[in-house]
């Protein structure tokens, strides 16, 4: 489920100072996805369903959605800067997506790249291939869902390092801590559950729900139904966003119905917001 809570800072309290929400949450560092909502185990027909923007400096080489050559059984994009991946899926019967949390003073340089994780566990080879919540103090902040089978994880090392079950239902991530959500990831679940509760029968048109450039702002009274990080810029409160320099790269959209017949999709923009282009890939988890 998704949860509601107050907002981090009364009208009152001092406001942190605004640092850019490319280096707070250090994207332009360590890439990784800004807005998730997936429906786990909540479908007659779909095990899965997940859709995500990822948000990063267009400056940022990364290669599109594709089959890796070593090893073969990984469909993921890569980061051509760093190797690692933000998103990706494993024939294996393996799934990961990770999100980057928001500090205030922004990534630290000497920690590894988030997609590290990603990439050791879906290959299921290397430093953490098996990862543990000890290995979380190597990364800078994060939120990570993996799906393993039948069993799903949400692991975060904000506050501290942790590692819970992922309950049946509908879920939204963004770039705030797990009990923290941003109005944008409502707004995104919510298009999803919708999604759901229709035919459900052409996941690709979840990639147009991604494509929406509505601010997500507070009330007027500065309430909103879920949290708020004050110190974003408008511009960076949509699930969609614009930006020359530092804004949506892709859209996915993974599904997977309860035969274990899965198809994961990625649309690619440069930094007009222009669509580039677009990858469809099946995927078997009949295992």
């Amino acid at each position: 489920m998704c949860r509601n809570i107050a907002p981090m800072y009364s009208p009152d309290e001092k406001r942190p100072r605004r640092l850019s929400l490319a280096k707070r949450a250090g994207f332009g560092n360590r890439g990784g996805m800004c807005i998730v909502a997936l429906a786990w185990q909540s479908h007659p027909r779909w095990k899965l369903v997940l859709i995500g923007n990822r948000d990063e400096l267009h400056a940022r080489p990364a290669e599109p959605l594709d089959r890796w050559d070593d090893p073969d059984h990984l469909i993921a994009g890569r980061d051509s800067q760093a190797g690692g991946t933000w998103l990706g899926v494993s024939e294996q019967g393996r799934l990961a997506v990770i999100t980057n949390v928001s500090s205030e003073n922004g990534p630290d340089s000497d920690k590894y790249s988030r997609g590290d994780l990603l990439k050791d566990y879906l290959s299921g080879k290397g430093r953490y291939a098996d990862f543990g919540v000890d290995d979380f103090h190597d990364f800078n902040p994060f939120n990570l869902v993996t799906v393993t089978g039948d069993k799903a994880l949400i692991h975060s090392n904000r506050p501290e390092p942790g590692s819970d079950t992922l309950q049946p239902g509908l879920h939204g991530l963004s770039n705030g801590m797990l009990d923290r959500p941003w109005p944008k990831s409502a707004r995104l679940t919510k298009a999803l559950d919708q999604w759901l509760g229709g035919a459900a029968d052409r996941p690709a048109l979840l990639l147009d729900t991604l494509m929406d450039r509505t601010a997500c702002l507070p009330d007027a009274d500065g309430k909103a139904a879920t949290d708020w990080e004050p110190s974003i810029e408008p511009q960076y409160s949509s699930i969609f966003i614009h930006n020359p320099v530092y804004g949506t790269r892709c859209s996915t959209v993974v599904a997977i119905d309860h035969e274990g017949a899965g198809s994961i999709l990625e649309r690619r923009f440069d930094a007009s917001g222009t669509v580039t282009g677009e990858t469809a890939l099946p995927f078997d988890w009949s295992l």
